[in-house]
């Protein structure tokens, strides 16, 4: 049978290609690349002797944002909401994170790092120099740790339920309370049952859908589901390492009814980061806020982007 994503996936590639943004991948090094949604300019036409698309990369004359996603979704799944609020503005490119969209690696590293450093080389490889970083969950600790090791790249960040890392004991308690076995029996679930369950806590709203789409997304979207597990166990580091220092400003944009990263979290969160940090909630909102209030999320963005500071945007 058709899949309902898979055909949704494809007509949401040929809608943002006239909104101005496409598909491209890009190799990283043998054996690892990443998906890419990219702006309209940086592709050049096939070459006529190779027949290969390649991808050109421009000096950018709009603010450059990245918008990396959380673990159960690829990035059109994740984004396709703000990009049309933000593309007339901006410069938008969106990854597929290893083993998510088609981005694979043959590296056994399965750390958030490793996934930072394959991102920012490929943004190079795109052309992108400097940049604003939006992350959600997953997608937050990956932006957080490129943040940290590259702050000549990031500019600022907007992240959305998310912490700097994953302790021991904050994951055990959340799924303890969530009711949960384990990060994996969560986040990688196996059934139209389990994917419903999760889908009750990562929401605020109560959707009610068929059957069938459950199982189409969990065809769709839970591939590669070895290495997905490894890059949880990846996750978990001890509960006694030290908090980076983030010269960036930070924007912590949250769902108010969060049940997983609470907002009481984010408020902690701030006092860890310090002065450059702020707090918005956005209230019937959950874990998947960007979704269940995505007019309101874009705003919100939106309005941080633009309290920049104008010396910091490319050349016009």
């Amino acid at each position: 049978m058709v899949n309902f994503f898979a055909i949704q996936q494809q007509l949401s590639i040929y809608l943002l290609k006239l909104a101005g943004v496409q598909t491209q991948k890009v190799e990283i090094e043998p054996g690892t690349y990443m998906n890419f949604l990219v702006p309209n300019e940086t592709i050049q036409k096939p070459n006529k002797k190779t027949k290969q698309t390649t991808t050109n990369p421009v000096k950018q004359n709009k603010p450059i944002v990245v918008l990396i996603h959380g673990f159960a979704a690829n990035g059109i799944a994740t984004w396709q909401f703000q990009i049309g609020g933000l593309v007339k503005e901006y410069s938008i490119y969106i990854p597929d994170l290893l083993f998510f969209g088609g981005s694979f690696s043959d590296s056994s590293d399965r750390s958030p790092r490793f996934q930072a450093q394959c991102l920012v080389t490929a943004l190079r490889k795109l052309g992108v120099e400097r940049c604003v970083v939006v992350g959600f969950s997953y997608g937050g600790i990956v932006a957080f740790k490129m943040a940290e090791l590259y702050p000549e790249m990031v500019r600022a960040m907007v992240i959305s339920g998310s912490i700097i890392a994953m302790t021991d004991s904050f994951t055990q308690a959340t799924m303890k309370e969530l009711g949960f076995s384990s990060l994996s029996e969560f986040l990688l679930p196996s059934s139209v049952k389990d994917l419903k369950t999760t889908f009750r806590v990562v929401t605020h709203k109560k959707f009610r859908f068929p059957s069938f789409l459950y199982k189409d997304y969990l065809q769709m979207m839970f591939d590669n589901r070895k290495e997905r597990a490894e890059l949880l166990e990846g996750l978990i580091v001890s509960n006694n390492e030290d908090i980076p220092h983030f010269p960036q400003k930070i924007h912590l944009l949250w769902g108010e009814n969060d049940r997983i990263m609470k907002m009481e979290l984010a408020q902690n969160l701030k006092r860890q980061l310090g002065e450059n940090t702020t707090v918005e909630g956005i209230s019937k909102g959950g874990h998947l806020v960007h979704l269940e209030r995505p007019c309101v999320y874009t705003r919100c963005i939106k309005r941080f982007l633009a309290s920049l500071p104008v010396e910091d945007e490319p050349a016009k």
